[in-house]
């Protein structure tokens, strides 16, 4: 076969690299996007942050093509409302005469939402310092300091004493019953229940700390003899084992729910995350309507004296800087217009939800929003993910507001958000005597013009973390 040339045309898409990049952006979130342009700011010199807050212009028909014009950084954007001045949003959660997103009254309007660790004691160091304030000799204060390291976060020692000897050395000569009195050292120690070896320990020792009554006796009898009967709430043989009346058993219950089973957990070390919302919704004029945040919206510009040099001294080695620091204003510019028309859709088809809670959900796909704004699907997936919204109502993922929905008699639909609400509401009014089951739910949804199968009620009350009707029962 000789070889030979032949001319073949097709069509295939290529990305360049500013739309590439305008992707990737579009898909961080609000504190992935401020680690990605600090990366930006400190590669480019012609870039930098604007003193104070630019408001995103629109954005003309031709972003794609033209010259990008930098502009000098504007004072406070004077669209929007002025905090307070409509129902919906309180003033305290604004500055006063602050701008539409912003959190925080402060004059400097300063605020990062950096995450702040607060300073706590560990449980480690409470009990040590309350240890070093006994009266017991050198051996035991170093035993039950050995006990404390080997607590976990909760307060429990997990580990048996009969491990705990074998693992000590030889030449200290510790046994089970040394390493027994260092227990109880540890167990008077606060917070009552540390140094517990089960759950059911736990709830002894609080007990036991606290001055003998009728109930705290009937109730120390429960935790210690019958607490698997009251964890599967089967009160009537617990009735009968204890010869207790209702009265009575009803308070030794309400007594060991008010007790601690974690009594460490309050020392354990914990990182505060907070959310920054893309998009703050208000309700102005009777209208709901969606702004930016602007704590979240990046101040960025070119570098003005950088860029009088470039226009002077053509084919520098910072033109191609100079590009690459308009492409991604442009594209963070892009991407918060991207976000505010998708929430404005969203707060257009959830104004139910705004006006009355989760029971008023409507069902909502990505595809409808996509349609409307004349969007590709994947890039609603792409806006909605880690994207938060703040309203009156809480801060929510812009993701939230999309999910499942089930069919009404009536030929519609009912969002999966509202039939969780209401059986969120269903279950809190509830007598407690008779508490509804999983197919009463469903009958009573069922009246309502909501077809939902037992099951199902069963899915969306676990996805509550809701106990089935046998643990909600009480007397």
């Amino acid at each position: 076969m000789k070889p030979s040339l032949t001319l073949k045309l097709t069509q295939h898409l290529a990305l360049t690299p500013q739309l590439q990049q305008s992707i990737r952006l579009l898909q961080l979130s609000t504190v992935e996007l401020e680690h990605e342009l600090e990366k930006f700011l400190q590669e480019n010199p012609l870039l930098e942050r604007a003193e104070e807050y630019v408001q995103p212009p629109a954005l003309p028909d031709d972003r794609a093509d033209g010259d990008f014009q930098e502009s000098e950084p504007s004072a406070e954007p004077s669209s929007g409302p002025v905090a307070g001045d409509d129902d919906g949003w309180p003033d305290e959660h604004f500055g006063s005469g602050g701008s539409a997103g912003s959190f925080d009254g402060d004059d400097d309007g300063d605020n990062d939402y950096q995450d702040v660790q607060a300073a706590t004691v560990s449980l480690r160091d409470h009990l040590l310092w309350q240890l070093a304030l006994t009266s017991i000799s050198e051996r035991d204060r170093a035993l039950v300091g050995y006990l404390i390291d080997a607590l976990d976060d909760d307060g429990y020692l997990s580990q048996p004493l009969e491990e705990i000897a074998q693992a000590m050395p030889d030449e200290l000569d510790v046994g089970l019953e040394d390493l027994q009195i260092a227990l109880r050292y540890l167990q008077n120690l606060d917070p009552t229940g540390v140094g517990a070896r089960s759950a059911q320990e736990c709830l002894a020792l609080q007990l036991m700390a606290m001055p003998p009554t009728g109930t705290s006796s009937l109730a120390q009898e429960i935790v210690l003899q019958h607490l698997d009967l009251l964890a599967s709430h089967d009160f009537a043989r617990l009735k009968k084992q204890t010869g207790a009346d209702d009265e009575a058993l009803r308070a030794a219950h309400l007594l060991i729910c008010s007790l601690n089973p974690r009594p460490g957990a309050a020392y354990a070390s914990t990182e505060t995350r907070y959310i920054v919302p893309d998009v703050v919704v208000r309700k102005v004029r009777g209208q709901w309507s969606a702004s930016v945040n602007a704590d979240a919206f990046p101040r960025l510009r070119i570098n003005s004296l950088y860029a009088q040099i470039l226009s002077r001294q053509r084919g520098s080695g910072l033109s191609v800087q100079l590009q690459e620091a308009r492409w991604l204003i442009r594209n963070v510019q892009q991407r918060f217009d991207t976000i505010l028309r998708v929430a404005q859709a969203i707060v257009e088809r959830q104004r139910q939800f705004l006006e009355h809670g989760e029971v008023a959900m409507r069902p909502l796909v990505l595809r409808e929003i996509a349609e409307t704004l004349g969007l590709h699907e994947s890039t609603i997936s792409r806006v909605t993910t880690q994207k938060y919204m703040a309203t009156p109502r809480g801060i929510f993922e812009l993701k939230y507001f999309f999910g499942s929905h089930v069919g009404t008699e009536t030929g519609g639909a009912c969002s999966a958000t509202a039939i969780r609400a209401l059986i969120k509401q269903m279950i809190a009014t509830e007598e407690p005597t008779k508490p509804l089951s999983d197919g009463q739910i469903s009958e009573v949804l069922g009246q309502q013009g909501i077809v939902v199968a037992r099951r199902t009620i069963a899915k969306y009350r676990e996805s509550l973390n809701i106990p089935p009707v046998s643990l909600r029962k009480s007397i």
